[in-house]
């Protein structure tokens, strides 16, 4: 192979080179700047979206919330009711508190234990004598 067209060709495409790179940059930078602006531009319009969003979102939860707010007022009312006719209609107020209640079941448990004790010891009555 002969040195000369190698070189003719590595020289044609080292002037070439540089000047169709300066030829692309700078058309890639100018559509560069139109995408930035076009992107901004978008920013900006997907960011007043989402606050409209947002405020939506805001509005909904808060009627949401005052609905749920009334309902459990009007439960709360209903239960009341319901608490005051179950009080209204029980007849018999309590006649014992609690510690009576517990007094009256230690006596009958003190009977039983007496009335055990007094079967278990038989029906005949020997006298019983203790040793000394």
């Amino acid at each position: 192979m002969r040195k000369g067209p190698l070189c003719l060709m590595l020289f044609t495409l080292s002037i070439v080179a540089p000047a169709h790179g300066e030829e692309s940059a700078t058309p890639l930078s100018l559509s560069a700047g139109s995408q930035i602006t076009e992107l901004q531009q978008r920013l900006k319009a997907s960011e007043q979206q989402r606050e409209e969003l947002s405020k939506q979102l805001q509005s909904a939860d808060g009627e949401r919330e005052s609905a749920q707010l009334s309902r459990l007022r009007q439960e709360n009312q209903r239960l009341k009711l319901q608490l005051k006719e179950a009080q209204a209609s029980s007849p018999l107020p309590r006649f014992l508190t609690d510690q009576q209640q517990w007094f009256v079941i230690g006596a009958g448990v003190a009977l039983l234990a007496l009335l055990c004790g007094i079967f278990a010891s038989g029906a005949s009555r020997k006298r019983r004598q203790w040793l000394n």
